[in-house]
């Protein structure tokens, strides 16, 4: 064998057994950058600068194209600086990377929502549940996109779901209050909202919804009672409705 090319083919052997151990050093030197910016992205978030945290979780994702968490945490981001269309890609691709991805789900579902997808919402929120049936939020945000779709009584069931799983959760009571209003259950309204507000004494939408399903039962003085306890807390439709009951 010629001298000259034994050197040559150690060389390169060598640089064969070290290429591989250099790539898995720098995959893992990438993602513990990533983890450290997914970090400083969730902080940001916490302190709503939004627009800084999507800088941090973008920079997670250069460095980890993978990191289905900083594809949430972006969305989420994007979510609340009203880019709904935004959020949903970001979702989605949290959701590709990790179909277990619960909250992706739930949160996607909320961004169709407010897009008036409701039946793109209800999808999201069913997978969300099949995840995770003890899920009140996805319950509740499935109700929502059937209450928008005027399926009052499929609404009121996954309220009520909600309202089992978490007996606190105010705004189940409250939007289960008016889909019963709008179904005539004046009653069963004026119960719901009576929980909403004993869980929260300013929630100044309960006592206008109570107000005015006691108005349409002819209870005139505590329709006002309520009307007026909801405009002090700043709902100033309330006192349109004032107006109308007292001419």
């Amino acid at each position: 064998m010629n001298k000259l090319f034994v050197p040559f083919l150690i060389l390169v052997l060598l640089s064969g057994c070290s290429q591989e151990p250099s790539q898995s050093v720098r995959k893992e030197t990438n993602n513990k950058k990533a983890q450290t910016y997914l970090d400083m992205g969730i902080e940001k978030y916490s302190l709503k600068d939004y627009t800084g945290a999507i800088q941090d979780y973008s920079k997670a994702i250069e460095l980890n194209p993978k990191y289905a968490k900083a594809y949430y945490g972006r969305g989420s981001a994007k979510y609340s600086l009203n880019d709904e269309r935004g959020a949903i890609q970001d979702y989605s691709k949290a959701i590709e990377l990790n179909p277990e991805y619960v909250k992706a789900y739930r949160w996607r579902g909320v961004a169709k929502g407010i897009l008036r997808d409701y039946a793109g919402a209800i999808q999201d929120f069913n997978e969300a549940i099949k995840i995770n049936p003890e899920y009140a939020e996805a319950y509740f945000g499935r109700g929502l996109a059937k209450y928008f779709l005027n399926d009052e009584r499929g609404a009121i069931q996954d309220y009520s779901k909600a309202i089992e799983l978490n007996p606190e959760y105010v705004k189940a009571y409250y939007w289960r209050g008016l889909a019963k209003g709008i179904l005539r259950d004046y009653a069963g309204a004026i119960q719901d909202f009576n929980e909403a507000i004993k869980i929260n004494p300013e929630y100044a939408e309960a006592y206008f919804g109570r107000g005015f399903a006691k108005y349409l039962l002819k209870d005139k003085s505590g329709a006002l009672s309520d009307l007026n306890k909801a405009g002090e807390l700043g709902y100033a439709k309330a006192y349109e409705l004032i107006r109308k009951i007292q001419k």
